[in-house]
């Protein structure tokens, strides 16, 4: 049993429900074959994404949790373009 894999996945949960608002569309844009059905049933649990993307995909389980680990951590990385950055006079 690897429990890196678990605690990160319970970190990362975390970051999806407390994000799940602002993350949404760009979760629809990473997925594209996710459909509005799909993401209204999602409430930022990555199980549920997960087993979405299982279902819609055709990922194992780890396969799964494994793109969403990648796609978080790239999501991190990268500035978020929604908030402008403000000017000063």
């Amino acid at each position: 049993m690897n429990t890196k894999t678990e605690v990160k996945m319970d970190g990362e949960k975390d970051i999806l429900q407390g994000k799940w608002h602002e993350l949404k569309g760009q979760v629809k844009q990473q997925w594209g074959k996710l459909t509005d059905d799909d993401m209204a049933k999602l409430t930022g649990k990555s199980e549920e994404l997960s087993g979405v993307l299982q279902q819609r995909y055709g990922y194992a389980k780890e396969q799964a949790e494994k793109e969403i680990n990648n796609w978080l951590r790239d999501h991190e990385k990268k500035p978020n373009v929604t908030t402008p950055t403000p000017h000063k006079a």
